[in-house]
């Protein structure tokens, strides 16, 4: 499948959005938006900027030096024009150079301006660096994913930046975008990793007076026989989540487990040796001979994949979910919507954007 490189679709077509180049989940934040159809001015330092050409898709790019007086003219002229203004500098970044929410609301009343930082705009810990990892510490989040007697393991940065981050500020962002249409008026989201990284925990949490959020006894992290990973003979793994008895039923019954691991599936104190078990077992076969027992039943069962072995599965070709664009494979924009489906915007021109920006403003 490859992306059409037309004219931007998707439901947030006619969205202007103002990005100030950053890592991370800045640009992956206005890769949703774009992906979706907004048109997305990144303004970026005169000296260039690390590109990640997946993440970075479907920008127009704007070189600005926004410490000069000329600098902040072009942001003003750019931001006066747009819908939504996205940044990450740390709190007082954007004061310092003039560009703040307060002197940009001012001028453009009906702006939304998000602020995506890991601690956010307050707190102690607000001007202090960090990264994904040290934000979903704070949270309980870093603390239940691990084995039992090892350290903490981080889950790459999916939960800090792109959990609790990029995503927020685009879900901040079309609830800012909603209550516009009442009020008339834009604000100023503060987007703090901590707090999505929290929310995301908000499940778990719940289920604290119940199930042991401990690492090593939680059975969503790793903990219990039936949600966990396992070796098979060809040295590559498997992933089992049966969690309903019934699923859990079938895939006992398909792999050939003893009968009487059907009793007592909660049961934490059979966990460690019914796992032991299991490990014995799936290590009798390789992950393909599993694959063709189990893949597309109930057992709730997946193939751990690389990267790459997940662009040529059949299920992921089927669905599209990786698209030719710009001369690389990458992921399809997502989600998929009915009638105005999103598309790969190709890269262009920052100053032709903003010269066009302004020509429909004044028509």
């Amino acid at each position: 499948m490859t992306a059409d490189p037309a004219e931007p679709t998707g439901p947030l077509t006619g969205l202007r959005v103002v990005e100030f180049a950053g890592i991370g989940p800045v640009p992956h934040c206005a890769m949703l938006l774009s992906d979706l159809g907004a048109e997305v001015l990144r303004i970026e330092r005169p000296e260039g900027q690390w590109h990640n050409p997946v993440v970075d898709r479907g920008r127009a790019v704007l070189s600005v030096d926004i410490r000069s007086s000329s600098g902040r003219e072009t942001c003003f002229e750019a931001t006066d024009l747009a819908d939504v203004v996205l940044e990450g500098f740390r709190p007082g970044v954007m004061e310092r150079r003039g560009l703040g929410p307060a002197i940009l609301l001012e001028r453009n009343p009906r702006l939304v301006v998000a602020r995506l930082t890991g601690w956010g705009q307050s707190g102690p810990l607000a001007r202090a660096a960090g990264h994904d990892i040290n934000y979903i510490a704070l949270t309980g989040a870093l603390a239940a994913i691990g084995t039992k007697t090892g350290p903490s393991i981080p889950p790459l940065n999916l939960v800090g930046d792109f959990g609790g981050g990029s995503l927020y500020a685009a879900f901040g962002i079309m609830a800012a975008l909603w209550e516009r249409e009442r009020s008339g008026k834009g604000q100023v989201i503060d987007v703090a990793m901590v707090d999505g990284a929290a929310s995301l925990m908000a499940m778990v949490a719940g289920l604290a007076g119940h199930t042991p959020v401990e690492r090593g006894r939680h059975f969503l992290g790793g903990a219990a026989p039936f949600y966990r990973c396992y070796f098979c003979a060809d040295g590559r793994e498997i992933a089992i989540g049966p969690i309903e008895p019934r699923f859990y039923a079938q895939m006992l019954e398909l792999i050939g487990a003893p009968g009487e691991f059907r009793d007592g599936q909660n049961d934490i104190n059979t966990w460690e040796p019914r796992g032991a078990h299991l490990a014995t077992l799936f290590a009798t076969r390789t992950r393909a001979q599993w694959c063709e027992i189990l893949e597309g039943t109930d057992a709730c069962f997946a193939p751990v994949l690389t990267l790459e072995e997940s662009f040529d599965h059949a299920h992921m070709r089927d669905r599209g979910v990786y698209v030719e664009a710009n001369g690389l494979l990458q992921v399809a924009p997502g989600p998929r919507f009915s009638r105005t489906p999103g598309t790969i915007a190709p890269t262009s021109d920052g100053q032709e954007r903003l010269r066009r920006w302004c020509v429909q403003s004044r028509s």
